[in-house]
């Protein structure tokens, strides 16, 4: 396969990645590794929370979002990282045994003004469990290599 571009990111495009399980052991492992809040570590406090039980912390569901993408294509781009996320949100709880689908959407592309061989694509990422729930959106730039860093100037 080969390597993904900043030209070949266009408006528009949409893409999934997906679908990931989420287990009951995984959520209680993060939770309590980095987010030990009752709705992510005890069945019986969560179901006393607005959550209405044990739900993966809105972290925990980034994190794999940066899995699926990872393996969905950064890995095989030319991706030099990123510098923000303009926006998380959390819609809905992420369950135990929720299969996750991530859908990528390209919402603009721009070559850097201030490095040379860099170009800026804007991405919407909306997250949907296996009853095409949307449980969460994000919207970040990802810095990318150009294929052609001279037809940008």
């Amino acid at each position: 396969m080969s390597k993904i571009w900043f030209e070949d990111f266009k408006p528009g495009s949409v893409t999934e990645y997906g679908p990931r399980a989420i287990t009951r052991e995984e959520i209680l492992s993060f939770a309590a590794e980095f987010d030990p809040q009752p709705m992510h570590l005890d069945e019986e406090a969560a179901r006393q929370t607005m959550l209405g039980g044990l739900s993966a912390s809105g972290w925990h569901t980034c994190c794999l979002v940066m899995r699926m993408i990872a393996d969905g294509f950064i890995l095989n781009s030319s991706s030099m990282g990123a510098n923000a996320v303009d926006e998380v949100k959390w819609h809905a709880p992420v369950r135990p045994d929720d299969s996750l689908t991530v859908r990528a959407t390209v919402l603009d592309t721009r070559p850097s003004r201030s490095r040379p061989g860099m170009g800026i694509v804007s991405m919407q990422f909306e997250v949907f469990n296996g009853s095409n729930v949307r449980v969460m959106t994000m919207k970040t730039p990802l810095l990318m290599g150009l294929r052609e860093p001279d037809a940008a100037s």
